[in-house]
């Protein structure tokens, strides 16, 4: 083993507008909430995922907190930088750390070159001596287990925190794709803004996300539909708390101008596939959903009846694009598709 080897330790990294995932030696190692929490007054790092998360909405002056990715891209680079820099430093402090990284970090398909650097400067800054970028559908059609070197169409459709991610893949490339920024935290203002005009009471980020997980529905006829959910919020009217009970249906009903975005970028796609890409896919495979928002119950049925080609939600979709960067960082030397 060379002098190289045993200085570097070899990361792949899921850097995602809701959760960051950092694989570690075949394991996720870190699963955290993409959050921080500042001292307002020194720039100093209080705290970082499910603690800074705690914090959210409960802060005072001296402290505030700053979730550093907006639509699957860094809006916030010194608060990106203190975040990906302490979400590494949780490993260091679990097992012997090299002082060197080898990194394999995953980024939306419509990035700009100032995003990328973005990405690649605070990765470098937190030890990453050889950093490698992998685009999202790329990333989430490996952890699914596609072949995307094979020559055969793949179709993936990744709905993370920021953005939806839609591309056709074959021969190891991203033939076409759209990357469009309605997803999970569009879904959550959508269910805010919904019990504000419908109910008369305010929520909260994480209200919304408990609902959406409990009730979220792309449909309003579910063949196992959920019980109704109960809320309780604060009162527009009186300000006093005020509950509600919530069905899967009128949250579908929330949801559904966002979810036509999503059909209309999935049918853009569709439409600028080339025919024997697009027979691989409407005649064999079909078409994968991974991300967070695959699990909005009966999504794949609706994108069936709006596409009349079979859906495919991934086997544990949350963790697909952290798999795929991870199947990434093993074969480093053998995917042209990465990004140096």
């Amino acid at each position: 083993m060379g002098l190289f080897s045993l200085l570097t330790q070899e990361i792949a990294m899921d850097l995602g507008t809701a959760n960051t995932l950092i694989i570690h030696n075949d394991k996720i190692v870190v699963d955290e909430p993409s959050i921080v929490a500042l001292d307002q007054h020194t720039g100093k790092l209080i705290a970082i995922g499910k603690k800074a998360r705690m914090m959210h909405g409960r802060t005072h002056q001296d402290i505030k907190t700053i979730r550093p990715l907006r639509d699957g891209v860094i809006a916030d680079f010194n608060a990106a930088g203190l975040m990906i820099r302490g979400m590494i430093k949780m490993i260091k402090s679990k097992s012997m750390f090299a002082p060197s990284l080898r990194m394999v970090i995953c980024i939306p398909s419509g990035s700009t070159d100032v995003e990328i650097r973005a990405v690649r400067t605070s990765a470098e800054e937190a030890g990453g001596r050889e950093v490698y970028l992998i685009y999202e559908p790329m990333a989430a059609a490996l952890g699914i287990g596609l072949d995307v070197e094979a020559p055969m169409g793949h179709m993936v459709v990744d709905i993370g925190g920021g953005t939806t991610e839609i591309a056709v893949i074959s021969l190891g490339g991203i033939v076409c794709s759209e990357s469009i920024n309605v997803a999970g935290d569009v879904f959550t203002e959508d269910i805010q803004t919904y019990m504000r005009q419908q109910h008369n009471i305010k929520i909260g980020d994480r209200t919304a996300e408990t609902i959406k997980i409990a009730v979220g529905a792309a449909v309003s006829d579910l063949d196992e539909p959920p019980g109704d959910f109960k809320v309780i919020g604060h009162s527009i009217i009186d300000s006093r708390p005020h509950e509600v009970t919530v069905s899967y249906q009128e949250i579908a009903f929330a949801l559904e101008k966002s979810l036509v975005k999503i059909d209309a970028a999935i049918m853009k796609v569709l439409e600028k596939t080339p025919p024997e890409l697009y027979s691989d896919i409407a005649d064999g495979g079909g078409i994968y959903l991974a991300g967070g928002g695959a699990l909005i119950k009966g999504l794949d049925r609706r994108l069936y009846e709006k596409t009349k080609i079979q859906f495919h939600v991934a086997e544990d979709p949350l963790r697909a694009v952290a798999r795929g960067t991870g199947i990434a960082l093993k074969n480093i030397n053998r995917f042209s598709f990465l990004k140096k």
